[in-house]
């Protein structure tokens, strides 16, 4: 069992592209993990194993390896750079105690550092940044440091200068160590980054300060000793430099990461439900707290839960109480794991991270804990997803398969949801982007044999009438013996657009028996299910029963039923039908900068602008649009905004539709409906 206090987790966050896996890699590499340094375009890393990851030459989830080095154990969490996979890193940032931003030379700062960094300080993770990639053309290290201290605050200093750049990097500088000489070429760099360093430090410890403003040189001790709390605290983040894939710079980097992230023990106090779990060197020993951070589903292994323990030891072979699923769950064997490879072992202790298969009842967020003395960390609050999608299986094989399938999936990823549309009776699944909802559906076929088609939801467009109108309809039919008979005279009134329908009947002197106005009702339900202009259903109609006849032998229930449908068709015809539209209400959040572009995109897609609020560099923008306007509007903000927008959105109302909408959807339902019948 590992010592607590020689733990580090430490989560991998980066932009897509930025070498986040190599980084691992080279981890990996160097304690000796494993014996060849695996390549992301070759697909055999041990992070991307999966087949979608391997496909995309991408992190498409999070992956856990841990390593050991100089006797302490590293449980890397090698997390994906894409928007659509936001949920994963949610989750990773959960369980560590500290993190590596990775970021390319050339590029510097891109969306998904921003947001890594704006979310390491919302969960209060210390944080360090590596400038990776300076083997590749355009690197510029001056640049980048610019650009981070830019983005990121004066805290951003460096711990390293680079030797060379692009074909003619050959390694670094370590600024901390007074006794290193740099090569003459850098000396001058080196030099202004001590001074950085020191200044940053002495602006941390009052007495630090004291002494360099009095122009005393800072010992190489002082300067130790201060930049360790000053990095825990979160007010300084090294900066490192290297190339993962050269694997220069990357012992460093992981020699500070062992010096100066923190351990268990100096974690912040644990969130949890009802109080809160400090973390001690005897923690093993505490009550039992395994939170479960992420879900693989396999048809043939069965389900892997992989957790971190904050409190107690999870042993194989026990039994131990889920206070969320209210139920206990057999522990069998316990794993270490790392990538696709699991190695069994006794337990995992406080501080710790590993992994069990088949549990029952047991998914993401839950904790894993003692029934008599239950200890439960707060739940993820996954956020919702924005891009939706209707789903649907290819064949009728499918059909029975779908369900389970599409569940077990969710499982894995809880940030995706399911619905079911009951206007339009599609299901629907959200989620952050089309790739994430693409490889769910590759996951689908892969691990479950089912195969399902992603397209666009239908819009669940709805008719009504505009003008109060009168409506005649006699059902007679004579085909020998008893014949067929019902006539009904209605009223129809427009009302509310909310309102469903409402029927009402003012009959007088019998002209229609009592037990037939059933029958009547039933039969104008029945046809307002499915309108005259495009078949939608309709709305907003008050049907008034007021007249009628009946023949004592032909008369029947369906009779009257019958001709309560057509004569409400026939009414609504003759009302002023018309299309009404849901109308969605947005809260759109974008930098500022972008405020320009999403306002005129939204006014183009018929929007109405509410509300704007400024709040930290960023903008709420409240609006309110057409549905059909926005089943693709989480490809078009993420192309206006460069990935940095995000939205959310609630169904508000209906409205009339402008004519020559009423015209294409029209059109367009009924050559829906006669391609259904060829």
């Amino acid at each position: 069992m590992a010592d607590i206090n020689k733990i580090r987790n430490v989560a991998i966050l980066g932009h897509a592209g930025s070498g986040k896996t190599s980084l691992a890699e080279a981890f990996l590499f160097n304690t000796k993990a494993v014996n060849r340094l695996g390549n992301v375009q070759d697909g055999n890393t041990v992070s991307d194993y999966e087949p979608e990851e391997t496909k995309r030459s991408s992190s498409i989830q999070t992956s856990l390896l841990p390593c050991v080095t100089d006797g302490y154990k590293v449980n890397v969490l090698d997390t994906p750079g894409y928007d659509d996979f936001v949920s994963e890193v949610i989750a990773a940032l959960r369980v560590v105690e500290g993190a590596v931003i990775v970021l390319p030379a050339s590029a510097g700062v891109e969306v998904g550092a921003i947001r890594s960094w704006n979310q390491c300080v919302e969960a209060g993770i210390p944080r360090m940044i590596l400038v990776n990639k300076m083997d590749r053309e355009n690197s510029d290290f001056q640049r980048c440091l610019e650009d981070i201290r830019s983005n990121f605050g004066r805290g951003c200093v460096p711990f390293q200068i680079p030797i060379g750049a692009e074909q003619n990097f050959q390694g670094v500088v370590n600024v901390l160590d007074q006794g290193t000489e740099a090569p003459p070429e850098v000396a001058a760099q080196v030099e202004e980054a001590r001074d950085m360093l020191i200044e940053a430090v002495a602006e941390t410890d009052d007495d630090l300060a004291t002494k360099y403003l009095e122009g005393e040189e800072l010992t190489q001790e002082e300067v130790t000793g201060a930049v360790r709390e000053a990095i825990l605290s979160g007010h300084i983040s090294p900066v490192f430099v290297g190339s993962a894939t050269m694997n220069l710079g990357m012992e460093e980097l992981l020699e500070g990461v062992t010096a100066y992230m923190g351990s268990p023990v100096e974690r912040a106090k644990v969130p949890l439900l009802d109080s809160e779990l400090e973390a001690t060197a005897d923690a093993g020993s505490g009550p039992l707290a395994a939170f479960v951070f992420k879900t693989t589903a396999d048809p043939f292994v069965g389900k892997l839960s992989l957790f971190r323990v904050f409190s107690g030891t999870v042993r194989s072979n026990s039994e131990v109480w889920n206070e969320a699923r209210n139920t206990s769950e057999r522990i069998g064997q316990v794993y270490t794991i790392r990538g696709k490879n699991q190695e069994q072992t006794a337990d995992v202790g406080a501080g710790d991270m590993g992994a069990v298969s088949k549990l029952a009842a047991t998914v993401t967020s839950d904790t894993l804990t003692q029934k008599e003395n239950a200890t439960v960390v707060k739940r993820i609050d996954f956020p919702s997803g924005f891009y939706t999608m209707a789903v649907q299986p290819k064949s009728k094989a499918d059909v029975d398969k779908m369900s389970m399938a599409l569940s077990r999936v969710l499982e894995e990823d809880p940030s995706l949801n399911l619905a079911r549309e009951p206007n339009t009776g599609e299901t629907l699944v959200s989620g952050f982007g089309e790739t994430q909802l693409e490889v769910a559906m590759e996951r689908v076929k892969r691990k479950f044999g089912t195969e399902l088609e992603l397209h666009l939801p239908k819009v669940p467009y709805k008719e009504t009438i505009s003008t109060m109108t009168k409506a005649e309809y006699k059902h007679k039919k004579q085909t020998g013996g008893h014949g067929q008979y019902g006539h009904v005279l209605l009223r129809l009134e427009p009302t509310s657009a909310d309102q469903t329908y409402e029927f009402g009947q003012e009959l007088v002197g019998g002209s229609i028996p009592k037990e037939y106005v059933p029958s009547v009702e039933k039969g104008v339900a029945k046809a307002l299910q499915e309108g005259v202009l495009g078949g939608f259903p309709v709305v907003g109609v008050k049907a008034v029963l007021y007249d009628g006849s009946f023949h004592d032998v032909d008369s029947s229930g369906i009779c009257f039923e019958i001709a309560g449908s057509y004569a409400l068709r026939k009414g609504v015809s003759e009302a002023g039908p018309k299309l009404l539209e849901p109308i969605m209400r947005l809260s759109v959040r974008v930098p500022d900068a972008f405020n320009g572009d999403v306002i005129g995109d939204l006014n183009s897609k018929r929007g109405r602008i509410m509300g704007m609020t400024p709040q930290n560099g960023e903008t709420i923008i409240e609006a309110e649009a057409p549905q059909s306007e926005l089943l693709r509007y989480a490809t078009d903000l993420r192309s206006l905004t460069q990935g940095r927008g995000s939205f959310v959105t609630e169904f508000d109302r209906y409205e009339e539709a402008p004519a020559h909408i009423t015209q294409k959807v029209t059109e367009e339902a009924k050559k829906a409906k006669e391609a259904a019948r060829a």
